[in-house]
């Protein structure tokens, strides 16, 4: 199946060109997550999974051109079919974790079948002189890993894993001193600080790269550049294997637009030897 054959493109598809309220964006936030399961809800049960009213519901449905939900509904049944369901059944709980997981990388893959947005946010990112990294509470570990890794190759990379005013300063310092680009991992629950803080970064000209859970996270409102990932949700805390594979993904995209990222890697190479850095 291609990407574009997926439940979940399908249904971004027929969200895009509409202008979506917040309840309304996370509405179709929580149907993309459920792509496979959402023909198949009431209106209630598709307003407890969002988290809104049922009357949201309605409305996000006629906000769509329908007459209701039920025509929302039929309309669903027809362009996203159901599938094949493996038999979970004999899986317990930590198993079903993890086929939910490769269930995620596998629609990453799809998604990835199209490389341009990719290349296109590695070489925003690469021109960027400094690089910032955001990333606040679920996200700090993506947004770490990234500027762990993007250091080796890009000359100035700035690690924003920590909220408050001080980000604003931080912010103010990178723009002064030259760059162009943000990138943002967001991951569910997204805390307000975020939005605040790439609401700052738009207005203070850099452009925003986000790595998010969803096309409808939050962060889409803030963002010139989204690349979604799913989380999991099986477990008490949301995993996050996918974002973290597009994480490195876009790390390949950034070497790809750096021309000196070779040299550089193997310059660290020749260095960490020289130190005994590693023990194998």
């Amino acid at each position: 199946m291609s990407a574009s054959d997926s439940p979940a493109n399908r249904l971004q598809a027929l969200f895009e060109g509409h202008r979506l309220t917040p309840t309304q964006r996370r509405i179709a936030h929580s149907m993309v997550r459920r792509a496979a399961d959402v023909p198949f809800l009431s209106s209630v049960e598709l307003a407890e999974l969002a988290g809104v009213s049922q009357p949201s519901v309605t409305r996000f449905a006629v906000a769509l051109g329908f007459d209701g939900y039920p025509a929302l509904r039929r309309h669903l049944r027809e362009v996203v079919p159901a599938e094949p369901v493996a038999d979970n059944g004999a899986f317990n709980e930590y198993q079903q974790a993890v086929e939910a997981e490769i269930e995620n990388l596998r629609h990453l893959a799809e998604l990835l079948a199209d490389p341009a947005p990719v290349e296109r946010a590695g070489r925003v990112l690469a021109a960027s002189r400094p690089l910032l990294v955001l990333g606040l509470r679920a996200a700090a570990p993506q947004a770490f890993g990234f500027a762990y890794f993007a250091a080796k190759v890009h000359p100035d990379v700035r690690l924003l894993d920590e909220g408050g005013s001080m980000v604003q300063d931080r912010i103010d310092a990178a723009v002064r001193a030259g760059a162009s680009a943000l990138l943002c991992f967001a991951l569910p629950r997204h805390p307000r600080e975020v939005l605040d803080t790439l609401a700052y970064a738009r207005e203070a000209g850099l452009t925003i790269v986000a790595v998010a859970d969803s096309a409808f996270a939050p962060v889409a409102k803030y963002s010139d550049l989204l690349l979604p990932a799913a989380v999991g949700t099986g477990l008490a805390f949301d995993t996050a294997c996918a974002p973290m594979l597009l994480g490195r993904v876009l790390l390949e995209a950034l070497c790809d637009g750096l021309p000196d990222a070779q040299a550089r890697l193997e310059e660290f190479d020749a260095r960490a030897s020289a130190r005994g850095l590693f023990v194998e």
